[in-house]
């Protein structure tokens, strides 16, 4: 597939005259269409039901704009919490998800009536000390284990991962929580990260139904849902295809239809918490060339750093960039585009094959919409960008203002210097 920016040349020259480099845009129309389409997918299912990964983009006008397709909010922290009550989203349109989990967290969870997602054993009894009882609903992390293959390729490993419990524990846990009054149960499990092949749902799917069928049978709980949680990735290259939606979404129909059904359990609801498949290629960052140097390589500096985008800079990871206003240009010039971090690994781009930049150009880095603005941090003293959203009308609307110096330095706000620090 080809990668072309959802904006052109001509629209960031004018939204720069507001707005200056570096910022984060979002394509609303793509967002919209996005939703649409895994609503559509999935809507065999009468329960299914999207969690947004809050901490994917934690930003309350996009999750505003979910809401309205149904979504509810997947939270793993206190904060992501409170995020998600501001925009009118609780009860058991909240599942919480977290590993390591402070009491506080869990209380907030309950005040809210949020489902729990327990990622351990342990923390059956933690929660019960924290909030004075179990609620009636609640769900557990799973974790089989070994490599998970699909094709004979290993996409990831989960016996490394620290998340959930083994099929011993999970099955001593959901005992447990039957006898301390749980009525409503639930299976979450997330194997395979950024997974960019139609298979990896409905392989997860089957697996967990047979594991949910097994749990039904051994211990007579009903199980209310299944999360599937998130992995379905996107194609940060552009020799990857897509996923396509509504395959994925039949290959889980299938399987819901082969191992539930036949079990009598065709009352289970469908849940999915996707934050990088909903907003990953439908958001960019946008840069400015500011400057070039030539030594042993042929280096491109540009106003963003790893403080707007990390992937690149602690993953390596790859993100697309076109140089806008020559999408057409031959890529005959060989750069690194780099940030002013003072880290080595601060490169969006290594070896790369560009048109010829000059100075002003401004860049469109890829796939930023999802773990780019939220992964950001302060090192250097460096400030995070503005936040815009690109209407369908073609306007713009800033989402979230870019830091200042005041806001790097809030929390010396209880030291006499801190005025000193602040002063114009």
């Amino acid at each position: 597939m080809s990668k072309k920016p959802f904006v052109t040349k001509e629209q960031v020259e004018e939204i720069v005259k507001t707005y200056p480099t570096p910022f984060h845009l979002y394509d609303e129309k793509g967002i919209r269409a996005n939703a649409k389409a895994l609503k559509e997918a999935f809507s065999w299912n009468p329960g299914y039901k999207e969690y947004f990964a809050v901490k994917a983009t934690p930003n309350p006008f996009l999750l505003d704009i979910l809401k309205e397709y149904g979504c509810g909010c997947d939270c793993s922290s206190y904060t992501e919490l409170m995020l998600s009550e501001a925009v009118g989203v609780t009860g058991h349109n909240i599942m919480f998800s977290s590993n390591d989990t402070p009491a506080e967290d869990f209380r907030l969870a309950d005040k809210l009536g949020a489902i729990i997602n327990l990622d351990d054993i342990s923390h059956i009894e933690f929660l019960e000390s924290a909030i004075g009882h179990i609620p009636e609903t609640i769900s557990c992390r799973y974790n089989p284990g070994g490599l998970f293959k699909i094709s004979n390729d290993i996409m990831d490993n989960p016996g490394d991962a620290k998340y959930g419990m083994t099929t011993e524990q999970i099955t001593e846990a959901f005992k447990i929580l039957k006898s301390k009054g749980a009525k409503e149960f639930g299976i979450h499990a997330f194997l395979a990260s950024n997974t960019v092949t139609n298979d990896y749902y409905p392989m997860l799917a089957k697996l967990l139904f047979e594991l949910a069928a097994d749990l039904k049978s051994k211990l007579g709980v009903h199980i209310t849902f299944i999360n599937l949680s998130g992995g379905i990735g996107i194609p940060y290259r552009p020799d990857q295809e897509p996923n396509d939606i509504f395959v994925i979404g039949e290959g889980v129909r299938k399987a819901y239809e082969e191992v539930l059904v036949p079990a009598g359990m065709d009352d289970v609801s469908i849940f999915t918490e996707l934050g990088r498949y909903m907003l990953g290629p439908y958001g960019g960052l946008v840069t400015k060339a500011i400057n070039q140097k030539h030594t042993h390589k042929e280096y491109i500096g540009v106003d963003a750093c790893a403080v707007n985008l990390m992937r690149p800079a602690i993953y390596g990871a790859y993100h697309h960039i076109t140089v806008l206003g020559k999408e057409n240009e031959a890529c005959d010039h060989k750069y690194d585009v780099t940030g002013s971090l003072c880290e080595n690994c601060d490169k969006f781009a290594v070896d790369r094959m560009l048109p010829e930049i000059e100075m002003g150009d401004y860049l469109f880095i890829h796939d930023a919409g999802a773990h780019g603005f939220s992964m950001g941090y302060n090192y250097n003293g460096k400030l995070k960008s503005a936040e815009l959203l690109l209407k369908e009308d073609g306007s713009v609307q800033m989402i979230r203002r870019a830091e200042t110096p005041k806001d790097y330095f809030a929390t010396f706000d209880c030291f006499d210097f801190y005025d000193e620090l602040i002063k114009e």
